[in-house]
């Protein structure tokens, strides 16, 4: 069985390694041993071994993937942001702006999660293509920032289910008062809906991710054929010449940044097939091809509903009073005409937001479980632990739910500090791909070419680094303009809080750092003898 090939050269670990990790001769193994033992052996190259079950095919992290992002449903959601910042032609050329900076961004893993395939993602490729002086560092801070995303994805995805809910109740019934703690135990159902799936049905876990993709393509066409043929249509220059600027910002421009982030919300979690991928089989190719897969299908399917969404928007001004909280459902109201047809239309896009948590808990706790095991978090010894019975880090699993379940309290009280939390999705997002990016490019541009250990999927180094460059300007852009607020003129319940969490979140980690942190973590732990880390190579 030849090496596994990553430039003209084999993969820098020779096929020994790999039959040494098997046990056996490769020789003679069916096809679908073979492709483990390769996992097996990379995962060796890295000082790895396995301890999780690899069950996730192509289809399965597609899956994984497209409901996580839910572009099409997340543009619905998060709708209103963009319509006082840009208007209808805000949000169009917003949507392909991010779209485009999402596919660099993509691209930019896509090379990382086949060279270094492990769970870690963002903190494994920092830790290994970072300059030696500031890899150990770095890779903690990009490990905390990576895994406070994820938390917050998470609880982001079970709030908006929740309160998804509560506004299908208020088209329902007008006189229903929605109060925050209702939603606070719609949430905690939804997150013990996901706990459910995630532990005892957490061998099922790929095949429901396979099925969920399908209810997130049909569920598409079941929203989108009734808007379109139900909805009274406006013109295109009311969609393409429509720009709008409610929040009063001078000059108007900004306000076309700031509109940006609805759409940049629908494309984070990009990542997420990174973090699965020692239960991938033949990771190194499967992650940037579903990766790839993922951002276009999902950029096609949001476009399209945007699109359909802003010719069928009906009175703008209604919309954006709507006591459902969410403009998309008194828009599915005027275009049908009918509470019942609403409601029906609406469900479809509560049903995938539950489906969404599946997923965002699964990989929330694998990056957590990859980072304990550096011994990067405190009680990483029982956060490291893989229950040996059904293959899951059960401790993590239990760890990300325990934290949801107390962020929700804080919506009890204020549902203003709950959102400071949710808010900095994009910044933490952002900034660990940042980190990771800057530590790519900075390697291709001081390593030859012929050094460069790559794995199956590659750009080269002119148009590498290119996208590089791309990638990592619009993540500057995300970053800087997701701490602004929606209006100019600000109060303390109108005020993006993030920016202060997030610098709460730098502080936090930062003092950990120096406290215990770097007396405990050493970059990336070597587990098997046999194995290495080409740190710096």
């Amino acid at each position: 069985m030849a090496a596994i090939s990553l430039t003209g050269d084999e993969y820098p670990l020779k096929t020994m390694l790999a039959k040494e990790v098997s046990g056996e001769s490769l020789a003679a193994e069916p096809a679908a041993e073979v492709v483990q033992s390769q996992d097996e052996a990379v995962l060796a190259y890295y000082g790895k071994r396995q301890q999780l079950r690899r069950n996730f095919g192509l289809l399965s992290v597609v899956g994984l993937t497209c409901t996580i992002l839910i572009t099409w449903e997340g543009i619905l959601s998060v709708l209103e942001a963009g319509l006082l910042n840009g208007g209808p032609s805000g949000l169009i050329y917003g949507f392909i702006f991010a779209w485009v900076g999402s596919i660099m961004q993509v691209l930019t893993m896509a090379e990382m999660g086949s060279m270094i395939p492990l769970a870690g993602g963002q903190y494994n490729w920092v830790a290994i293509l970072a300059p030696p002086s500031c890899s150990k560092f770095l890779s903690y801070l990009t490990g905390w920032i990576t895994i406070i995303a994820w938390q917050a994805g998470l609880s982001t995805g079970a709030f908006l289910g929740g309160t998804l809910i509560q506004g299908l109740l208020i088209l329902n019934n007008p006189n229903y008062t929605p109060y925050q703690w209702q939603g606070t135990l719609l949430f905690y159902a939804i997150i013990a809906i996901a706990l459910f799936v995630n532990t005892y049905l957490g061998r099922l876990l790929p095949k429901i991710e396979s099925l969920v993709l399908v209810v997130h393509i049909c569920g598409f066409f079941a929203i989108l054929i009734p808007l379109v043929y139900f909805a009274p249509h406006v013109t295109a220059a009311d969609v393409f010449q429509n720009f709008s600027n409610i929040g009063g910002w001078n000059p108007s421009g900004l306000s076309f940044f700031i509109g940006l982030t609805t759409s940049m919300l629908t494309f984070t979690g990009l990542d997420a097939a990174c973090h699965i991928a020692e239960e991938i089989e033949n990771a190194a190719v499967v992650i940037p091809r579903s990766m790839c897969i993922s951002v276009i299908l999902n950029g096609v399917l949001g476009f399209s509903m945007l699109l359909a969404l802003l010719f069928c928007l009906g009175d703008l001004t209604d919309a954006l009073a709507t006591t459902t909280g969410y403009p998309f459902i008194e828009i599915f109201y005027q275009a049908t005409g009918s509470t019942a047809g609403a409601s029906a239309m609406t469900a479809v896009i509560i049903v995938t937001f539950i489906f969404e948590v599946f997923g965002l808990l699964a990989t929330a706790s694998r990056m957590t479980w990859a980072f304990a095991r550096e011994d990067g978090l405190p009680f990483s010894s029982y956060l490291a632990r893989i229950e040996p019975r059904s293959f899951l880090p059960l401790w993590s699993i239990g760890l990300m739910v325990l934290i949801s379940c107390i962020l929700a309290l804080i919506n009890i009280g204020s549902t203003t500090a709950f959102y400071a939390f949710v808010s900095l999705v994009i910044a933490a997002f952002y900034s660990t791909f940042l980190i990771a990016a800057c530590a790519l490019l900075h390697k291709r541009l001081t390593t030859p070419p012929a050094d460069m250990h790559w794995g199956p999927f590659k750009l080269g180094h002119v148009l590498g680094t290119t996208v590089n460059v791309l990638a990592i300007l619009y993540s500057v852009i995300g970053i800087f303009f997701s701490f602004w607020p929606p209006t100019m003129t600000v109060t303390a319940q109108t005020m993006n809080w993030s920016v202060a969490v997030f610098g709460g979140v730098i502080v936090f980690a930062m003092i950990f750092w120096f406290v215990h942190g770097r007396k405990v973590y050493t970059g990336p732990i070597v587990e098997i003898d046999g194995g290495r880390i080409f740190k710096h190579a």
